[in-house]
């Protein structure tokens, strides 16, 4: 087939749609990515990108064009809120002049959802069905980080929303329970589809080692973004309880994000610098080292509905590395972690159980951790296989297609 991904963000930037687009070019699909200049987490173009490009590259097999779009900078909601309005705009007139024709297009969406609005017009150019991925649910997710608070504002962004899902042949949900979030936005149960994130290649060989590292320290890491989301002020809370009778816990931070600032300065202001370590932006190939050397993983996300429904991009990673978690987490992602066995969660928001689960996976033997990353690494290979999830969604991609051109063929008779 011939498929399009849209994406704001792809190579250099990290995230998942790198690995699906070279999965599909190796399993013969001719695959062109519509994406944007890479700007993601810094705030600003990578070195050799910018205004004037490039238009055009090749990864991995894929033909990736490349639109321009201002740059999401360190700043507030203005800024964020530019950065996905330029994209929309940049991205739907290359969709309409740049783009070869299309088979089916997928759309990764993590934020922001109006990465849907180029999809739709390179539908119409090239009549093709859209399979929408969701990964961020709109527009609760902007309320919950309080990025939108004005009631009117939300309930346009709810109708925008509508209006993009009911332009999608598929709609994919991260987790069961975005698929009812969405369902409620008015979207036929029988668009609806559950596609988690998978084992992100780097974790599919990790090695769990028999015993904790002896450094006469026991290390919580965590990897991922640093921002509104994660919580920090609740771990940066639990973290200070923790030195009071546990001093020999030492928290590793390896991310960069929108609170990355403040979290640093809140560590100094607590004097808390010999309990966490920062390690700033780290690249994908360093985690799985990164993750070895650690005695349990942490993830985090606020007291919020929309959280509860979410599973965090890195739990299955996380568990896929063989290392027991520690979690500050609800809902869906709680239930993910104690189904497995693989961890102890406290209730989001909540730092004290947080410090106190900390204690405890402290105190455990060897043995016993090892055990409960064992059982991490199982559960995340049978439940979040790369190579399942991605068979999975070339069936959906086939059915979409075959829909597709069924329906034009019988509202257009020759």
């Amino acid at each position: 087939m011939k498929l399009l991904v849209v994406t704001q963000y792809f190579y250099p930037e990290n995230f998942r749609v790198n690995e699906l687009v070279s999965d599909l070019v190796k399993r013969g699909h001719e695959v062109t990515v519509l994406t944007g200049m890479p700007n993601y987490p810094q705030g600003r173009f990578f070195p050799g990108y910018g205004w004037r490009g490039p238009r055009r590259e090749q990864f991995e097999g894929a033909t990736v064009i490349r639109t321009s779009l201002i740059p999401r900078g360190n700043g507030g909601a203005v800024r964020l809120i530019l950065n996905y309005a330029s994209f929309a705009l940049f991205a739907s007139l290359a969709a309409l002049w740049r783009l070869p024709r299309q088979d089916a297009i997928f759309v990764f969406e993590v934020s922001p959802v109006t990465v849907g609005i180029p999809a739709i017009v390179a539908s119409w150019r090239h009549k093709a069905p859209i399979l929408f991925w969701v990964l961020d649910l709109w527009p609760q997710s902007l309320q919950a980080t309080g990025t939108v608070r004005a009631a009117w504002a939300l309930k346009l962004v709810e109708r925008g929303v509508r209006w993009i899902y009911s332009r999608c042949a598929l709609i994919l949900g991260q987790s069961r329970s975005f698929l009812d979030s969405i369902g409620e936005l008015g979207t036929d149960p029988s668009r609806l589809r559950y596609f988690p994130n998978w084992i992100e290649a780097e974790y599919t060989q990790a090695v769990v080692p028999a015993v904790k590292p002896g450094r006469g320290e026991f290390r919580i890491v965590y990897a991922g973004n640093i921002g509104v989301a994660q919580d920090f002020p609740a771990i940066i809370e639990a973290a200070g309880q923790l030195a009071k009778t546990t001093p020999g816990t030492k928290w590793v931070l390896a991310g960069d994000g929108r609170m990355a600032p403040w979290v640093k300065a809140e560590i100094s202001k607590r004097g808390l610098d010999q309990q966490f370590e920062l390690l700033g932006q780290l690249p994908a190939s360093r985690m799985p080292e990164l993750f070895a050397g650690a005695d349990v993983l942490l993830v985090a996300l606020r007291a919020d509905p929309v959280f509860s429904l979410t599973i965090p991009g890195k739990l299955q990673s996380y568990m896929a590395s063989g290392k027991p978690i520690l979690a500050m987490i609800d809902g869906e992602a709680a239930r993910v972690v104690q189904e497995a066995g693989a961890g102890l969660v406290a209730p989001a928001g909540d730092a004290t159980c947080l410090a106190r689960f900390a204690t405890q996976l402290a105190a455990m033997s060897p043995e016993e951790l090892t055990a409960m990353g064992l059982r991490a690494r199982e559960y995340a290979t049978r439940e979040f296989g790369r190579e399942l999830l991605i068979d999975q969604l070339e069936c959906w991609l086939q059915e979409a297609v075959q829909d597709y051109q069924r329906r034009t063929k019988n509202d257009y008779p020759r």
